[in-house]
């Protein structure tokens, strides 16, 4: 469906910024170096069990050993810095690293049938390097921990992430697969408990090490397609107060059946040895998604979550936000906390309706666009080691800008079918005893000042009075406009568009600091290397966590992809849009073959993190 070039920048020390005047300034990035979570190449330290990691006793298995070499996809990370020792950071992701441990097909390619688990990536250097491993349970692993999962799936992802205030650290999961291998999905929610493997008086450099448990908080109902009861889009966090609620666990999801979506809430009081029943706390709205958890000084919980409100033939976005004065034992009916106009990209697909992504062959849309799904999507927190009077909620979210809505001559949208826009990230806070409020404000005006570059998916951490916010911006995409996909040119052709950029606040959000970028490279999203290498994946979130000044962000990066040419396009053979290396061969059939070799760099999508100013 595509004869478009890829268009690969050069790498450099320092990257160009195009402003809106068309002029290149230099754009230097944060002072450390890059690092990899994710080693899952030849050249890299690989993949250890964490029985192994945690005893020393050698233990690998055939994902493992597939994890450590095979160039695979991971995305949408999760990180959390020890508040008892920053030290120690912990990053999760959905990692596809074993996916192909199965075999070959009589044609020789590899079948993608291993299992998406969630990733465990830990540092004991604050961060200059990472231990790469899965969460135990995952289907092949017969280490000694294995028998501590007790959960019924064969797949995970959306990684969630908190740590307790005496080294516990909590990871969260949405899973699917059936393990008989059916087109089942079970749609269950499970977390995960590591422990310090000498308690909680052992040395902190050990916190959050040892795997304990992993239970299943919320279960779905068994249906092909997703098409039963399906649980989805996690949050966590444990309360680290002086409060009563002190190290009460908090787990919140999105529920969706094929008519609503509603957010469901439980809590452990006992370390996540256990859950209580899950409470509904959306009651009188029903198309919602994206929970997340902020936890008061004073103990109280917070969960915001978006939704899309109905008023007769309109619809309106907004961020709305449930409350408990009993530590997660009960909620005040839910309240909206501000309305915007969503950044959410749009298309209609060559099969016929509406399409979230765009790729090549079945997956390509009208507009000729390539992009990978994005929406606007509200990130909260709150400063646990603030003084008890203290209930300010702070909320990040990625919108529409006003008055920057243009025609965009095709299928293609943010606002609706034909309309783009600029999306910036925006942020405000809230009183949870008085109920006063900010008005939501751009973090970074820049790129609203220039008319150049897109703001999507911020995150937002504070901790000891001090806030850091991180976004992925495509200021230095030079094909940059409001009325086309992040990365897209005019004549359809991909370049290199995103970059992480990252700030900071002392006063609660009044001022930021100035911007700077995160990421050593900018990379490129809009590789198809998903749905059998026709579609873009991107994930729904980046990641940042914080003790105090000390802070830390992740993201999805593609600096290791290997672009290629996919045969089945037509004019392939060296013409191509952002497909990526693969191998087929032309069949008697006139069809192709899978690819027989997944495994050489077309699919090493990985993520990165860095210290963030």
């Amino acid at each position: 469906m595509r004869t478009n070039r890829f268009v690969r920048l050069i790498a450099v020390v320092s990257a160009s910024l195009v402003t809106s005047a068309g002029l290149s300034v230099a754009v230097a990035s944060s002072p450390g170096a890059d690092v990899r979570l994710t080693n899952d190449a030849p050249a890299t330290t690989g993949y250890v069990s964490n029985y192994t990691m945690v005893t020393g006793n050698a233990y690998t298995d055939a994902a493992l050993t597939h994890c450590s070499v095979d160039r695979q996809r991971e995305n949408e990370p999760a990180v959390a810095i020890n508040p008892r020792d920053p030290r120690v950071i912990v990053g999760s992701s959905n990692d596809y690293c074993a996916v192909y441990d199965d075999g070959n097909d009589a044609n020789g390619a590899p079948i993608p049938s291993g299992p998406i688990w969630l990733g465990y990536y830990r540092s004991q250097d604050s961060g200059a390097s990472f231990q790469s491993s899965l969460v135990p349970g995952y289907p092949g692993d017969t280490s000694p921990y294995a028998s501590r999962a007790h959960i019924r799936t064969a797949s995970s992802g959306d990684p969630v992430l908190a740590w307790d205030a005496e080294g516990r650290l909590f990871a969260g999961s949405e899973s699917s697969a059936d393990p008989a291998g059916t087109k089942k999905t079970f749609g269950d929610e499970w977390v995960a408990t590591y422990e310090n493997p000498d308690g909680v008086s052992g040395t902190t450099l050990n916190d959050g090490k040892e795997f304990k448990r992993s239970v299943i908080v919320a279960t779905g109902s068994s249906a092909p397609n997703l098409l039963g009861v399906f649980n989805d889009k996690t949050a966590i966090d444990a309360d680290r107060t002086a409060s009563s609620c002190h190290d009460n666990v908090y787990f919140a999801w999105s529920r969706f059946t094929t008519i609503y979506s509603n957010i469901y809430f439980a809590r452990s009081t006992d370390h996540g040895v256990t859950f209580s029943n899950p409470i509904l706390l959306t009651k009188s709205v029903n198309n919602v998604q994206f929970p997340e958890i902020a936890v008061t000084a004073n103990g109280h919980v917070y969960v915001t979550f978006a939704a899309t409100l109905h008023k007769g033939n309109q619809s309106f976005d907004v961020v709305m936000y449930a409350k408990s004065t009993n530590c997660g034992a009960t909620f005040s009916p839910a309240q909206v906390l501000t309305s915007y106009t969503g950044y959410n990209v749009q298309d209609v697909s060559v099969l016929g309706g509406a399409a979230r992504d765009c790729g090549d062959l079945t997956s390509a849309c009208v507009s000729g666009y390539t992009l990978f799904r994005e929406d606007s999507e509200p990130r909260s927190t709150a400063d646990q080691a603030a003084a008890a009077n203290d209930e300010t909620v702070y909320v990040t979210f990625n919108a529409s800008i006003p008055g920057t809505a243009t025609s965009t001559g095709t299928t293609f949208g943010s606002i609706g079918s034909g309309t783009g826009s600029q999306s910036g990230a925006y942020f405000m806070r809230f009183n949870g005893a008085t109920g006063a409020k900010t008005t939501p404000k751009l973090i970074d005006p820049t790129d609203h000042a220039d008319s150049y570059g897109h703001q999507i998916w911020p995150d937002i951490s504070v901790d000891q009075g001090v806030m850091h916010v991180l976004w992925w911006d495509s200021r230095n995409d030079t094909c940059y406009s409001p009325a086309r996909p992040i990365g897209n040119c005019a004549d359809k052709s991909v370049v290199q568009g995103l970059d992480v950029y990252a700030t900071s606040s002392t006063d609660g959000g009044d001022t930021f600091a100035f911007a700077t970028r995160v990421s050593d490279v900018t990379t490129a999203p809009n590789y198809d290397q998903f749905s059998g290498r026709t579609v873009p994946f991107a994930g729904d979130y980046l990641w940042v966590s914080s003790v105090g000044s000390n802070a830390f962000g992740v993201w999805t990066d593609w600096r290791n992809t290997l672009a290629g040419n996919d045969p089945r396009s037509p004019g392939g053979n060296g013409t191509f849009g952002p497909e990526v290396h693969q191998c087929r061969t032309l069949l008697a059939s006139g069809s192709y073959s899978g690819d027989t070799c997944p495994r050489a760099g077309g699919l090493d999508q990985d993520i990165y993190g860095d210290q963030i100013p």
